[in-house]
């Protein structure tokens, strides 16, 4: 079995994280790393005990929904909820960061922001983490995380489906490798 990267395993446990986000209008997820070990997770929701997006819809003031936590800020305030330093740490995020989660990252002592695709990605945003000496990648994300074991079970099926040439498995073969984008003869 082939291994990711860090960087991809990393962008994809934020993606894992955004499949719990409550909001409607877009579904974020953030990892906060350190020394290759994750120490919080977040997604954008609202505070605990609330109300829901998904519930009662977005309660929207001057274009942004003011019930949604930032996932990058729920990650922040469970390192600082449970006293875990944030100080030389990474972050990783589905989306770019707003301005208001860079200036909390920056001032968490964040080193780095790996983030998969762009959102609004604000000129000031981008001006802070640079003044700030905070490195920025865009990683984007090579493997669903939900998707990448089932990538790899129909490689193997595929593989074993090697020696018969019956037409109609012929057919379930090719539908199967356009479906997981499985080269023609996976390694397993």
């Amino acid at each position: 079995m082939e291994r990711i990267s860090w960087n991809q395993y990393f962008m994809a446990q934020s993606y894992l994280l955004k499949s719990r986000s409550t909001c409607q209008r877009l579904a974020v997820g953030a990892v906060i790393v350190r020394d290759k070990r994750m120490i919080a997770g977040g997604y954008n929701g609202s505070v605990s005990g609330g109300v829901h997006c998904i519930d009662e819809g977005c309660y929207v003031v001057d274009g942004h929904c003011v019930r949604t936590i930032h996932a990058e800020m729920n990650a922040l305030l469970q390192c600082a909820k449970f006293g875990v330093a944030t100080d030389g740490a990474e972050i990783y995020v589905t989306h770019f960061p707003c301005v208001h989660c860079t200036k909390a990252i920056i001032q968490a002592g964040i080193k780095a922001v790996y983030y998969s695709e762009d959102y609004k990605n604000d000129p000031y945003a981008i001006e802070l983490l640079q003044q700030a000496g905070v490195r920025t990648k865009k990683v984007p994300i090579e493997t669903e995380p939900v998707h990448f074991e089932q990538r790899q079970l129909i490689g193997e099926l595929l593989n074993k489906l090697e020696a018969h040439e019956d037409p109609e498995v012929e057919q379930f073969k090719e539908k199967a490798r356009e479906l997981f984008e499985i080269p023609e003869k996976q390694q397993t």
